[in-house]
């Protein structure tokens, strides 16, 4: 059973940065086979993709973040993080992240493929 907690998470104002981690553990496999991707929902709306990466380090990205957000994976310290700069009013949202260990290493956003999702944490940008 993988275990995911993410941090990260707080109040910013309209532009401002924030960086979001995801710790995995408790993993049977090595935590370099797993593909992780970030999520978020917010008040009244479906849950949606943000950035995946895959175990072969490939990456994706939603389009409402694309040169604003980094999805980046330390396997030494089982961490994925999510560099979130230039934040938007719209970007807040209960942020998740999720984990499957995938038969052919690629980088998804598909809700359906992970296995493991961590609790969440809450990001609100401010005008």
């Amino acid at each position: 059973q993988v275990q995911l907690e993410e941090s990260g998470g707080g109040s910013v104002q309209a532009g401002g940065s924030l960086t979001l981690s995801c710790e995995g553990s408790r993993q049977r496999y090595k935590y370099s086979e797993f593909s992780v991707a970030w999520f978020r929902q917010a008040p009244g709306k479906e849950r949606e993709g943000v950035a995946g990466i895959g175990c072969d380090g490939s990456t994706t990205y939603a389009e409402f973040v694309k040169d604003r957000f980094a999805i980046s994976k330390d396997n030494t310290k089982q961490i994925v993080y999510l560099q979130m700069n230039n934040l938007k009013p719209e970007d807040t949202a209960m942020y998740y992240c999720a984990a499957y260990r995938p038969l052919v290493c690629r980088a998804t956003m598909d809700p359906g493929e992970f296995r493991y999702w961590g609790q969440g944490t809450q990001v609100t940008v401010s005008p």
